[in-house]
């Protein structure tokens, strides 16, 4: 289970939304017509009417890299009744599906409370997400026990870590 919640978002904590990789976002059983953009895009995720909606049946697997290393504290799930209930989160694993998540260990797991509902920030396992490269989220399931998932709002919060940009990095001369 993950640390007890956040009354607020930790002080030298940012929002995390600039560092993530749009175009190499993966969102399983997403409905088309409510795709993970609408909960966690900056511009679209405080609009309530826009959500990321499940298809099949309530279960979501995203997939969500970042352009450098960071650190995740916490984060907030928000919706409506249908929100997800239990969330588990992989730190730098690629290439999951719906077969094998359970396959692999969950860096954590919050099971979301109605009082998540309002959008109240979980703090993570932060030992746990120290040099996060992707970050997976799993929707097991939702608060209502509705054949389809909503989520209006997705926001995670940490630091980048400091790396070295080895591009920038000049050949010694030898004298």
């Amino acid at each position: 289970m993950a640390a007890a919640s956040a009354t607020a978002i930790h002080r030298n904590q940012v929002d995390l939304s600039d560092f993530i990789n749009w175009s190499g976002i993966e969102c399983l059983n997403q409905n088309f017509s409510h795709t993970f953009t609408n909960a966690l895009s900056q511009t679209c995720r405080d609009n309530d009417s826009l959500l990321l909606e499940s298809d099949a049946d309530e279960q979501i697997l995203m997939y969500i890299p970042f352009n450098q290393v960071i650190k995740l504290h916490s984060l907030v799930i928000k919706g409506p009744e249908e929100e997800g209930k239990t969330v588990k989160l992989f730190s730098n694993k690629e290439n999951m599906g719906f077969g094998n998540v359970n396959d692999y260990p969950p860096s954590d797991t919050i099971v979301l409370s109605p009082d998540n509902l309002t959008g109240k920030p979980e703090v993570v396992k932060y030992v746990k997400f120290q040099n996060v490269r992707s970050l997976t989220i799993f929707i097991e399931d939702n608060q209502s026990g509705a054949d389809t998932t909503k989520v209006q709002k997705i926001a995670l919060y940490g630091t980048t870590v400091e790396t070295t940009d080895m591009k920038g990095l000049k050949k010694i001369e030898d004298h």
